[in-house]
Protein backbone atom coordinates (compact mmCIF):
# COMPACT_ATOMS: atom_id res chain seq x y z
CA UNK A 1 0.00 0.00 0.00
CA UNK A 2 1.41 3.41 -1.03
CA UNK A 3 1.65 6.67 2.12
CA UNK A 4 -1.60 7.98 0.15
CA UNK A 5 -3.36 4.40 1.63
CA UNK A 6 -2.03 4.79 4.82
CA UNK A 7 -4.49 5.53 7.58
CA UNK A 8 -5.03 5.87 11.63
CA UNK A 9 -8.00 6.58 13.05
CA UNK A 10 -9.12 6.56 16.42
CA UNK A 11 -12.57 6.27 18.29
CA UNK A 12 -13.28 8.77 20.98
CA UNK A 13 -15.12 9.60 23.96
CA UNK A 14 -16.10 9.29 27.01
CA UNK A 15 -16.62 5.32 28.20
CA UNK A 16 -19.33 2.99 28.24
CA UNK A 17 -20.39 4.40 24.10
CA UNK A 18 -19.69 1.96 22.20
CA UNK A 19 -16.03 2.52 20.87
CA UNK A 20 -14.80 -1.11 21.52
CA UNK A 21 -18.35 -2.64 19.88
CA UNK A 22 -17.39 0.06 16.52
CA UNK A 23 -13.45 -0.74 16.83
CA UNK A 24 -14.34 -4.84 16.62
CA UNK A 25 -16.93 -3.80 13.89
CA UNK A 26 -15.22 -1.96 11.82
CA UNK A 27 -12.21 -4.00 11.56
CA UNK A 28 -14.20 -6.89 10.69
CA UNK A 29 -15.74 -5.51 7.25
CA UNK A 30 -12.41 -3.84 6.36
CA UNK A 31 -10.57 -7.42 7.11
CA UNK A 32 -13.29 -8.66 5.04
CA UNK A 33 -12.25 -6.55 1.88
CA UNK A 34 -8.48 -7.62 2.48
CA UNK A 35 -7.61 -4.36 3.87
CA UNK A 36 -4.33 -4.69 6.04
CA UNK A 37 -4.79 -3.27 9.54
CA UNK A 38 -3.96 -3.79 13.38
CA UNK A 39 -6.17 -2.74 15.99
CA UNK A 40 -4.92 -0.69 19.03
CA UNK A 41 -7.01 -1.54 21.92
CA UNK A 42 -7.52 0.63 24.88
CA UNK A 43 -4.68 0.09 27.10
CA UNK A 44 -6.14 1.45 29.97
CA UNK A 45 -7.39 -2.03 31.44
CA UNK A 46 -3.68 -3.10 31.50
CA UNK A 47 -3.13 -0.21 33.45
CA UNK A 48 -1.55 -1.28 36.91
CA UNK A 49 -2.28 2.01 38.64
CA UNK A 50 -5.68 3.52 39.48
CA UNK A 51 -7.86 4.66 36.85
CA UNK A 52 -11.22 6.16 36.68
CA UNK A 53 -12.32 8.85 38.84
CA UNK A 54 -9.20 7.74 41.29
CA UNK A 55 -6.92 8.54 38.86
CA UNK A 56 -3.56 10.35 39.08
CA UNK A 57 -1.42 12.29 36.58
CA UNK A 58 1.03 9.25 37.13
CA UNK A 59 -1.77 6.39 35.71
CA UNK A 60 -3.00 9.18 33.09
CA UNK A 61 1.15 9.42 31.98
CA UNK A 62 0.92 5.62 31.65
CA UNK A 63 -1.93 5.38 29.41
CA UNK A 64 -1.16 8.09 27.37
CA UNK A 65 2.85 6.69 26.78
CA UNK A 66 1.63 3.38 26.57
CA UNK A 67 -1.46 4.56 23.91
CA UNK A 68 1.45 6.64 21.69
CA UNK A 69 3.95 3.52 22.16
CA UNK A 70 1.00 0.90 20.57
CA UNK A 71 0.07 3.08 18.24
CA UNK A 72 3.73 2.81 16.77
CA UNK A 73 4.25 -0.29 16.37
CA UNK A 74 1.00 -0.96 14.85
CA UNK A 75 1.35 2.01 11.91
CA UNK A 76 4.57 0.71 11.52
CA UNK A 77 3.13 -2.75 10.79
CA UNK A 78 0.22 -2.16 8.70
CA UNK A 79 -0.76 0.58 6.94
CA UNK A 80 -4.28 1.44 8.71
CA UNK A 81 -4.18 1.61 12.14
CA UNK A 82 -8.10 1.34 13.60
CA UNK A 83 -7.70 2.71 17.72
CA UNK A 84 -10.05 2.18 20.37
CA UNK A 85 -9.62 5.89 21.78
CA UNK A 86 -6.82 8.46 21.16
CA UNK A 87 -4.45 10.29 22.71
CA UNK A 88 -6.85 13.08 23.27
CA UNK A 89 -9.03 10.65 25.88
CA UNK A 90 -6.49 9.80 27.61
CA UNK A 91 -5.67 13.59 28.25
CA UNK A 92 -9.03 14.30 29.00
CA UNK A 93 -9.21 11.83 32.18
CA UNK A 94 -5.47 13.10 33.55
CA UNK A 95 -7.31 17.06 33.24
CA UNK A 96 -10.39 16.11 35.26
CA UNK A 97 -7.91 14.42 37.83
CA UNK A 98 -5.24 16.97 37.64
CA UNK A 99 -5.95 20.20 35.92
CA UNK A 100 -3.71 20.15 32.39
CA UNK A 101 -0.18 19.66 32.21
CA UNK A 102 1.86 21.87 30.09
CA UNK A 103 4.85 19.51 30.23
CA UNK A 104 2.26 17.24 28.06
CA UNK A 105 1.11 19.89 26.28
CA UNK A 106 3.25 19.97 22.94
CA UNK A 107 3.51 15.98 22.91
CA UNK A 108 -0.13 15.95 22.46
CA UNK A 109 -0.68 18.18 20.06
CA UNK A 110 2.13 16.95 17.80
CA UNK A 111 0.59 13.32 18.07
CA UNK A 112 -2.60 14.21 17.68
CA UNK A 113 -1.74 15.28 14.65
CA UNK A 114 -0.72 11.88 13.31
CA UNK A 115 -4.81 10.80 13.49
CA UNK A 116 -6.38 10.81 9.43
CA UNK A 117 -9.60 10.76 11.13
CA UNK A 118 -11.29 10.91 14.48
CA UNK A 119 -14.76 9.55 15.13
CA UNK A 120 -16.39 10.88 18.12
CA UNK A 121 -19.12 8.20 19.79
CA UNK A 122 -21.88 9.96 21.81
CA UNK A 123 -23.46 9.05 25.01
CA UNK A 124 -26.60 7.18 24.56
CA UNK A 125 -26.81 5.31 27.43
CA UNK A 126 -25.45 4.94 31.25
CA UNK A 127 -22.22 2.68 31.69
CA UNK A 128 -22.65 -0.56 32.94
CA UNK A 129 -20.57 -2.06 35.31
CA UNK A 130 -17.95 -4.31 33.64
CA UNK A 131 -15.51 -4.81 36.54
CA UNK A 132 -13.38 -2.13 35.40
CA UNK A 133 -15.26 0.70 33.69
CA UNK A 134 -16.88 3.84 36.12
CA UNK A 135 -20.26 3.98 36.05
CA UNK A 136 -20.80 7.14 37.69
CA UNK A 137 -22.86 8.89 34.75
CA UNK A 138 -21.69 12.05 35.86
CA UNK A 139 -18.55 11.17 35.19
CA UNK A 140 -19.04 9.57 32.26
CA UNK A 141 -20.57 13.04 30.95
CA UNK A 142 -17.62 15.18 32.12
CA UNK A 143 -15.32 12.79 30.28
CA UNK A 144 -17.72 13.35 27.23
CA UNK A 145 -17.77 17.38 27.86
CA UNK A 146 -13.81 17.36 28.19
CA UNK A 147 -13.16 15.91 24.90
CA UNK A 148 -15.92 18.15 22.93
CA UNK A 149 -14.23 20.87 24.62
CA UNK A 150 -10.63 19.79 23.79
CA UNK A 151 -11.51 19.57 19.92
CA UNK A 152 -12.93 22.67 19.60
CA UNK A 153 -10.09 24.40 21.52
CA UNK A 154 -7.76 22.21 19.47
CA UNK A 155 -9.33 23.16 16.60
CA UNK A 156 -9.37 19.33 15.62
CA UNK A 157 -12.24 18.42 12.91
CA UNK A 158 -13.79 14.96 13.57
CA UNK A 159 -16.79 13.12 12.50
CA UNK A 160 -19.60 12.94 14.58
CA UNK A 161 -21.82 10.21 15.02
CA UNK A 162 -26.05 11.15 15.88
CA UNK A 163 -27.12 9.75 19.10
CA UNK A 164 -30.49 8.78 17.34
CA UNK A 165 -28.57 6.96 14.06
CA UNK A 166 -26.74 4.43 16.45
CA UNK A 167 -27.47 1.83 14.07
CA UNK A 168 -26.18 3.28 11.03
CA UNK A 169 -22.78 4.42 12.84
CA UNK A 170 -20.53 1.56 11.45
CA UNK A 171 -22.12 1.89 7.95
CA UNK A 172 -21.12 5.98 8.18
CA UNK A 173 -17.53 5.24 9.60
CA UNK A 174 -16.78 2.09 6.34
CA UNK A 175 -18.09 4.44 4.18
CA UNK A 176 -15.42 7.51 5.05
CA UNK A 177 -13.00 5.19 5.87
CA UNK A 178 -13.37 3.51 2.53
CA UNK A 179 -13.46 6.89 0.67
CA UNK A 180 -10.35 7.88 2.30
CA UNK A 181 -8.56 4.41 1.62
CA UNK A 182 -9.86 4.06 -1.92
CA UNK A 183 -11.11 7.47 -3.43
CA UNK A 184 -13.53 7.77 -6.31
CA UNK A 185 -11.79 7.42 -9.64
CA UNK A 186 -12.37 10.49 -11.91
CA UNK A 187 -14.77 10.03 -14.55
CA UNK A 188 -13.15 9.85 -18.60
CA UNK A 189 -13.42 13.11 -20.71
Amino acid sequence: MSDAQRLKLAFIGSHGVGKTTLCYGLAARLKARDVSLEMVHEVARLCPLPINEQTSVASQSWILHTQIAAEIVAAERHPVVVCDRSALDNYVYMMLAAGRQQALESLLDAWMATYDLLVLVPIIEEPRADGLRATDPSFQRAVEDGVRRELTRREMPAMHLEPENRDGWLERVEAEVLERLMPSQLPLL
